[in-house]
């Protein structure tokens, strides 16, 4: 189905061929948008880049708008979109949730913002529906934010890089490879875009082939595509490790921005003739079959019918690799699954950006159409992925035939996707149409012995499973019919009535409206001249995501308050973290005191012993991982470190680019080890980093350090940073971004705010 080629192609006549004229990226569509958004003149193949539209969510927009008032926000430049599609459901913390919507509408009055409020759509649909333009580009603090399908080029990163553009600044990019996504034939009935995109997921993550790259979908398999199908897998490219993604438009994309009445929009793009690209991916639609992303990740990906053949050895090793992770005191139990040679799952959730839109809905609807969930232990819930969808839904006879099924139809809401909403029993098998499965996000709390997974697939398979009582069914074992139906309708009014439209309309005079739980950043101290580093915490796990760094769940009802929100940081993984991060605190305390005792001092007096001049050394912590920050774009996931006293992050490479760059907004070293290198440390060990700032300062990648073992002789290691920007090296002696743009403030009007 799935095919790759590393080397570099050429499109000719609309097929790629090997080989290029030495300028990969000439002619495509990637490069004619970047190059029309840079303000730079683009010699150093830095883009340095102005989006035409942000947008956000009630997990997110607090902290970012918080972080850009602290640095002068005085009206928001561009159209900024703040939903409210995470928090909407989750009542943990009293009235904490509300009060950052409350917040969010406030913050949109005064600064001129569009403020979308909870239940309306999740936050891409919203986007997809009313807020592209074909060759826009749209910065989201949200991972998925990719709308390529309609000509738009989407980036999802962390909070401070969306306080940059609020604040006038540029999102600086070099310049990234581009990969073909050359798409023939069509998909069979009972195939949807789940399955082509965990399969696509399956094929190149763990060889890191698409990773940071932006990707172009084209060829003759793309018109045959309906938009949702479009969107289904679009919004899965996240799960790839890409940048970010275009597709050729079309006639099919010209009658979608006519259907929501905004047919001045579309544009043609496509790549042009002759245009060159890095590598190349070839999907066959044709051979797509149904498919299941066994815990935890998309891309541990088999086709359904393999899935049922080795049901006992898949789940027994995913329960190996559960209590590897969680030890086996929550480890879930999978075993019992199979049943009569399939595989039972207990749940069926179809839901957010990449579940809940009409067409998945509408052919589950017809999968299930007079049959019955049963009375049993499987349940099935249906988030619709916005107003629209839902009234689509309800005029066409869908909702209906889900209800009449014993579906659950729900409001527009994320939830599922993250861990809260409809959380699994403990040992439960939850299969999913969202967008993850990592470890915890189906709510799982391996401190107190609960743990369930998460399998996903496509809604129409997930149907077809419930139709079979929660058996592993493939929607092309089903017999039904599509029939052909008319394109549903568009209502504007839908958000006329309930959308707040500000942008462009500030009102400096009205104030921000703050509820007991949002509270302002604590006082971050710049670089110091040398680093002594606690190892806070160690993990030798093969990636670490963001959702391990700081959960998702109940925890994502603090993030507005940064306090409250940091003492949650590794406490899925690493319990014992925070006390150690607190320790360091503790100990730079005394050191500023001048009250370190004879103990606290013991690693100094090691360390002295090698030569070095340690006392002047600031003392913080660090986190050791091997590959940290696959999956969400989460800021949090670096300043919860931060705010316990972090200083710095070691590890062999990171995941992604988004959490690398969040680490350098909130201060955090991102120091990498040579692939080779052995790193034979645990928690509680030292790490010393003479010359710090004076090194960084002066754009120096590599870092003579000293390790330093409880109990034994400190050893020379080296570090590195990588290529650092000018900018970037400014903020980490800072000690942030908020502490640059402060700087830069007070340089400029002699005060601070």
């Amino acid at each position: 189905m799935i095919t790759l080629h590393s080397g570099p192609v050429t499109m000719r006549g609309g097929v790629p061929q090997a080989g290029s004229g030495g300028d990969p990226g000439r002619g495509s569509m990637t490069r004619a948008v970047l190059e029309a958004h840079t303000v730079s003149d683009g010699r150093d193949r830095i883009y340095r880049l102005a989006f035409d539209r942000l947008i956000s969510h009630d997990i997110t927009y607090v902290g970012i708008i918080q972080t850009a008032r602290a640095s002068g926000l005085e009206r928001f430049p561009v159209p900024y979109v703040l939903t409210n599609c995470h928090n909407s459901l989750c009542a943990v913390g009293g009235t904490i949730n509300e009060d950052d919507h409350v917040y969010g509408l406030s913050a949109a009055r005064r600064y001129g913002g569009i403020y979308v409020p909870s239940h309306q759509a999740v936050i891409h649909q919203y986007a997809r529906e009313m807020a592209c333009r074909t060759g826009e580009m749209i910065l989201g603090s949200d991972s998925h934010t990719r709308y390529g399908p309609l000509g738009v080029m989407g980036i999802g990163e962390g909070g401070p890089e969306l306080v940059k553009q609020l604040l006038s600044d540029t999102y600086d990019l070099a310049a990234p490879e581009i990969a073909l996504i050359y798409l023939k034939n069509a998909p069979k009935r009972g195939v949807g875009p789940h399955d082509v995109a965990l399969a696509l997921c399956a094929a190149v993550y763990g060889s890191g082939f698409l990773t940071n790259k932006a990707l172009e979908f084209a060829g003759p398999g793309v018109a045959g595509l309906p938009m949702d199908f479009r969107f289904g897998i679009d919004v899965m490219t996240t799960e790839t490790g890409c940048l970010t993604s275009l597709w050729e438009t079309d006639r099919t994309v010209a009658d979608y921005y006519r259907r929501i009445g905004r047919p001045e929009d579309y544009r043609r793009i496509a790549p042009e003739e002759g245009a060159e690209y890095h590598c190349l991916v070839t999907i066959d639609l044709a051979e797509a079959e149904p498919m299941i992303a066994l815990p935890f990740h998309p891309s541990h990906a088999f086709p359904i019918a393999e899935a049922n053949l080795h049901a006992g050895d898949l789940l027994r090793a995913v329960e190996k690799d559960a209590a590897a992770r969680f030890g086996a005191k929550a480890a879930p139990r999978l075993g019992d699954k199979v049943r009569d040679g399939r595989i039972r799952t207990d749940q069926g959730i179809i839901a957010g950006c990449a579940g809940g839109m009409y067409d998945t809905i509408r052919e589950a609807s017809l999968i299930l159409d007079g049959a019955s969930v049963g009375a049993g232990a499987f349940s099935l819930s249906v988030y619709p992925a916005s107003t629209q969808v839902a009234l689509n839904a309800m005029e066409n006879g869908v909702q209906r035939r889900l209800m009449e099924a014993g579906a659950v139809f729900r409001s527009c809401f994320c939830g599922p996707c993250f861990g809260a909403g409809d959380v699994p029993a403990h040992n439960g098998l939850s299969v999913r149409h969202t967008t993850r499965n990592f470890p915890h996000r189906e709510g799982s709390r391996p401190g107190d012995g609960q743990a369930a997974a998460v399998a996903l697939m496509d809604g129409r398979s997930i149907a077809a499973t419930a139709k079979a009582g929660g058996l592993l069914t493939a929607a092309t074992e089903v017999e039904y019919a599509v029939p052909a139906e008319k394109a549903p309708g568009f209502t504007a009014m839908l958000y006329e009535k309930r959308v707040y439209q500000g942008f462009g309309r500030p009102r400096p005079e009205e104030e921000v409206v703050f509820g007991p739980n949002i509270a302002d950043w604590p006082p971050i101290a710049p670089l110091g001249e040398h680093l002594l580093l606690l190892l806070a915490g160690v993990i030798r796990d093969p990636v670490t995501t963001t959702d391990e760094l700081i959960p998702s769940g109940e925890a994502s009802s603090y993030r507005s308050n940064p306090l409250a929100l940091a003492r949650f940081t590794l406490s899925r993984r690493d319990p014992a973290y925070i006390p150690r991060a607190l320790e360091a605190q503790r100990l730079e305390e005394c050191r500023k005191e001048g009250a370190l005792s004879r103990e606290d001092a013991a690693v100094f007096r090691e360390l002295e012993r090698s030569g070095a001049e340690a006392q002047a050394a600031r003392i913080g912590s660090a986190l050791f991982a091997l590959k940290p920050g696959d999956g969400s774009a989460r800021e949090q996931a670096a300043s919860c470190q931060r705010v316990l006293g972090g200083c710095a992050n070691i590890c062999y490479e990171y995941a992604t680019k988004r959490y690398r760059a969040n680490l350098i907004n909130w201060g955090i070293l991102p120091f990498t080890l040579d692939r080779n290198a052995v790193f034979e440390a645990d928690a509680g060990d030292w790490v010393y980093v003479p010359r710090v700032a004076e090194k960084i300062a002066a754009g120096d990648e590599d870092f003579p350090a000293k390790l330093v073992r409880r109990g034994g002789a400190a050893r020379d290691i080296l570090l590195y940073t990588g290529q650092l920007g000018r900018e970037e090296r400014e903020i980490i002696l800072a000690g942030c971004l908020i502490n640059y743009y402060a700087a830069r403030l007070n340089a400029k009007t002699g005060k601070t705010r």
